[in-house]
């Protein structure tokens, strides 16, 4: 199928690794221009060649969202490419812990990295989108919008806060040919992933790969996810064939939630 997206310019941030790395080469891949977005530059550089080796181009640039001169950065980067039309919204996420035993501030950093950069940049990438009559905005969450995970009381939070967003304002710009969705992913083989699982493994005395069977063994599909599997799925939402389907909160995670909705 083509996604017509060629020559599209996207914005995929959180880019250098896990889901975000595995959503820009996809849709480079598709023949988007793709501007990927994250701290390390290294691991940038490294999708930027991974990615030229198939022929296509990805265009890397290090920068913090959390900060004014990081989201700075970002918009004068992506002027400077084209008309941003799909915006692959994404966040490492943060650090674990127990509702009552976080503190405010912690709650308020959070916000800072998973909801307020989110925010600004989607508010600024509507501009061009409405001038083009055409855009996608895809804020990747997770299942613990659906099913809060233990132990996970920041990220339950704040994925949640954005997914409230988005339901919000994809009833506002619907009409004008712009879709705005969220992608949940299950428990997929990410280094996010690996590092909540060694730390579940440390506090149960069990190792990684234990962790992880044990896992799996919730999964009907009985194995965790790729991240590939997640960008597949991501490309399609942000993709132009897409164009009837917003204001949804999408869950691919291999059958693990028990709940009708």
């Amino acid at each position: 199928m083509d996604l017509g997206i060629r020559d599209k310019l996207a914005l995929v941030t959180g880019a250098s690794q896990g889901i975000g790395r595995a959503v820009a080469l996809t849709l480079a891949l598709e023949g988007a221009k793709v501007l990927a977005v994250a701290r390390s530059r290294e691991k940038l550089d490294s999708l930027a060649d991974e990615a030229r080796k198939s022929g296509r181009e990805i265009h890397p640039l290090s920068a913090d969202l959390s900060t004014p001169a990081g989201l700075e950065n970002v918009i004068q980067a992506a002027n400077e490419l084209g008309t941003v039309e799909l915006l692959l919204a994404n966040t490492g996420g943060p650090k674990p812990g127990q509702a009552q035993a976080l503190s405010l501030d912690e709650f308020r950093q959070a916000a800072e990295d998973l909801l307020y950069p989110m925010v600004q940049l989607s508010q600024w990438a509507l501009g061009g989108m409405k001038g083009a009559g055409f855009g996608r905005i895809l804020f990747i969450t997770s299942l613990a919008v659906k099913e809060p995970i233990e132990n996970l009381a920041l990220s339950n939070t704040l994925r949640a806060a954005v997914t409230g967003y988005a339901k919000t304002l994809s009833r506002e710009v619907a009409a004008q040919g712009i879709t705005v969705n969220t992608l949940g992913p299950g428990y997929t083989k990410t280094e996010r992933v690996e590092e909540l699982f060694s730390f579940r493994a440390k506090q149960k005395g069990i190792g990684l790969e234990a962790a992880y069977a044990e896992q799996a063994s919730q999964i009907p599909a009985a194995r965790l996810g790729k991240p590939q599997e997640i960008a597949h799925v991501a490309a399609f939402l942000l993709s132009a064939r897409a164009s009837y389907l917003t204001g949804q909160s999408i869950v691919v995670d291999g059958g693990y939630l028990h709940g009708l909705l």
